[in-house]
């Protein structure tokens, strides 16, 4: 059985899955499950396989990278920030535009586009020709020249 049949199965009975049975699963195969879940618009059971894969596997890419993204869906910005921070620690140097892209979201939406500016400048150093990264940078860039025109406001 699948951990998507395991888990729709427990949740029809009202039963919670054990941390024990969860760990016969790798991360990927829990990645795959809250994709499924999410796909079918369970988020609640998305949310909590997230938080129980996580807690299993807090050092892998699959989980932080799902739970990134799950964080990015609850509009739960410090976490999503924290999360793809670590994402980006672990990848170093092979971190993806995707998650530069989605960390500099988060940071914005976090109230931080100074992190935000240095996140974007840091992608488009690895990736000069991705668009959405292009994108972000002209977006912060034009933020930028707002906060430092004149108000027009005297006293």
């Amino acid at each position: 059985m699948t951990l998507i049949q395991e888990l729709t199965q427990q949740a029809s009975t009202g039963a919670l899955m054990q941390a024990q049975h969860l760990k016969r699963f790798s991360a990927a195969e829990i990645r795959e499950a809250i994709q499924g879940l999410v796909a079918t618009e369970q988020a609640d059971l998305a949310y909590a396989l997230g938080d129980a894969g996580l807690s299993i596997y807090p050092a892998s890419e699959d989980m932080l990278a799902m739970n990134g993204l799950l964080a990015v869906m609850r509009s739960d910005w410090p976490q999503a920030v924290e999360l793809l921070e670590d994402l980006m620690y672990i990848q170093a140097e092979r971190t993806q535009p995707f998650t530069y892209v989605m960390l500099v979201r988060a940071l914005r939406c976090n109230l931080d586009p100074l992190r935000a500016i240095q996140v974007v400048q840091q992608g488009l150093a690895a990736y000069p020709e991705q668009m959405e990264l292009t994108a972000e940078a002209l977006d912060l860039e034009a933020y930028a020249d707002t906060m430092q025109a004149p108000s027009g406001y005297t006293h």
